[in-house]
């Protein structure tokens, strides 16, 4: 069921009160898929794909946030997609927020570039998190997958 939501907006000198509805939150299955990144070199690059894949049976009907976390030794440097992503501590988290309206058996995918650490030896293998939340999906069991980071010659 709906929610009633009211917005007060000022009219020159009247203030005027809109009720319109917001959606109330769907029957949707998000779940996120692991995806590995490419091997890169100490102080090279690669990409974390953050694919998240909507189960259904709905579309989704509120907006939902991708996180990606990393290990040390591991920096997030953008440019990310979607444009609206934003790096927190110091680059070892990432934040990347969808809008509602994700069909049901499609999917989203966040792009999060990585730099390797020029200290991190070759043969490394480190593990971060790719985690989805929304108040549309109703199992949290499979919202967050780990993925492995590896570090090449």
């Amino acid at each position: 069921m709906a929610r009633g939501v009211t917005t007060a907006l000022a009219v020159g000198v009247a203030v005027v009160c809109v009720t319109g509805l917001a959606a109330a939150p769907s029957d949707s299955e998000l779940e996120v898929v692991r995806l590995d990144p490419a091997a890169a070199p100490p102080g090279g690059r690669t990409v974390v794909h953050a694919f998240v894949a909507n189960r259904g049976p709905e579309q989704t009907a509120s907006p939902f946030t991708v996180v990606v976390r990393l290990p040390p030794g591991f920096t997030a440097q953008g440019p990310y997609f979607p444009e609206d992503c934003r790096a927190e501590a110091r680059g070892r988290l990432v934040r990347c927020t969808f809008g509602p309206g994700l069909a049901r058996l499609r999917t989203a995918t966040a792009l999060v570039p990585v730099r390797v650490d020029a200290d991190v030896p070759p043969g490394s293998k480190a593990e971060g998190h790719v985690q989805v939340m929304s108040v549309d999906d109703r199992d949290p069991r499979d919202d967050r997958t780990p993925f492995t980071l590896s570090v090449d010659c």
